[in-house]
C-alpha cells in the first residue's frame, strides 16, 4: 500500500471528513472532495469507498460499481454489497444484482447489512416486475413491525411500496405508518444511549434505563436520559421487559482507472 506522507494523509482526512459532513446537503461537492481524496490515496480503501458512496449520491452508478468493487478488492469487506446490489440497478441490470446479492453468504453479514441488503434485493425483485418476490426478499427477522432498530424505517418503507404495489393500500398505510412512528421515535431516542426501541400504540416510559415505547410523542424526562446515557454503549439494549441483551446497531479512490473500468461493464 502507498505510504503518505503526514501533510498528505491530513489533507486525505480533510477531504474525507468534508465529505461525510456535506453529502445530505450537497452531494456534489462532497464528491468533488471525494475525488481530491483520491488523489492522493487511491490505494487506501476508505478512500475508495467514499468515492463509491458519493458517485452513488449523485447518481454515477458505473463510477460507484467500479470503485466499490476496488474497495471490496483492498479490504475483503462485503460491508458495502447493498450498494453494488443498488448500483446494478441504477445502470439497469436487475438480473446482475439478484447475482452479486446471491452470490453471497447472508450469515457472514451483520445485521444492518443484511437488511439493507433485503431492501435492495426486493428493489431489483420490482424492477423485473416481480411484486410476490420482491415481499419475499423483505421476509426476514428484522421486520419485526413491534421494534425499530437504525434500518426500521427503510425496512417498513420498503415493505409498505411493495404492498401497495401488489394492491394491498390498507396494509401498505400500516407499515408506512410504522416507519413514521420508528423514525420518530429513534430521533427522540437519540440522545439515550444505542438503545433498541419498542413499538406500541402509545409512547411511555417503560424503564428508569432510558428505553422508550414509541407511536406518538413522550420520551424520558432529560434528567433520566442523562442518567441512562453510558458511555461506549454500542452493543446494550432495553427490552420491553427491562431485560438486557446485546444487538449490533452500528452502521459502519480513484487510481488504476483504466484496470478498474472493465469490472463495470
Amino acid at each position: 500500500m502507498k505510504t503518505l506522507s503526514k501533510d498528505n494523509a491530513d489533507n486525505v482526512a480533510r477531504h474525507l471528513a468534508m465529505a461525510a459532513r456535506v453529502i445530505d446537503e450537497d452531494p456534489e461537492l462532497a464528491h468533488q472532495h471525494a475525488l481530491a481524496a483520491s488523489r492522493s490515496a487511491g490505494r487506501v480503501g476508505v478512500v475508495r469507498e467514499t468515492v463509491a458512496i458519493t458517485a452513488y449520491a449523485v447518481g454515477d452508478f458505473a463510477l460507484a460499481l467500479r470503485e466499490l468493487r476496488t474497495h471490496r478488492r483492498i479490504t475483503g469487506s462485503d460491508d458495502q454489497l447493498p450498494l453494488i446490489v443498488d448500483s446494478e440497478r441504477g445502470v439497469g441490470r436487475p438480473d446482475r444484482a439478484l447475482e452479486e446479492g446471491r452470490a453471497v453468504d447472508r450469515s457472514t453479514l451483520s445485521v444492518p447489512v443484511r437488511v439493507q441488503l433485503a431492501i435492495a434485493m426486493s428493489g431489483a425483485r420490482l424492477d423485473l416486475g416481480q411484486a410476490d418476490r420482491a415481499l419475499q426478499e423483505l421476509e426476514i427477522p428484522e421486520a419485526d413491525p413491534d421494534r425499530a432498530f437504525e434500518w426500521s424505517p427503510a425496512l417498513f418503507s420498503a415493505r409498505a411500496a411493495v404492498l401497495e404495489e401488489l394492491g394491498r393500500a390498507d396494509e401498505a398505510e400500516e407499515w408506512e405508518r410504522r416507519a413514521s412512528i420508528a423514525a420518530d421515535a429513534l430521533d427522540a431516542a437519540a440522545g439515550v444511549a444505542d438503545r433498541e426501541v419498542i413499538v406500541v400504540e402509545e409512547i411511555e416510559l417503560i424503564d428508569d434505563e432510558g428505553g422508550v415505547d414509541v407511536a406518538s410523542g413522550v420520551i424520558p424526562l432529560e434528567e433520566d436520559r442523562e442518567d441512562s446515557v453510558e458511555s461506549g454503549g454500542d452493543e446494550h439494549v432495553v427490552d420491553v421487559d427491562g431485560e438486557s441483551a446485546p444487538v449490533d446497531v452500528n452502521a459502519d479512490g480513484v487510481d488504476d482507472v483504466s484496470s478498474d473500468e472493465e469490472d463495470a461493464r
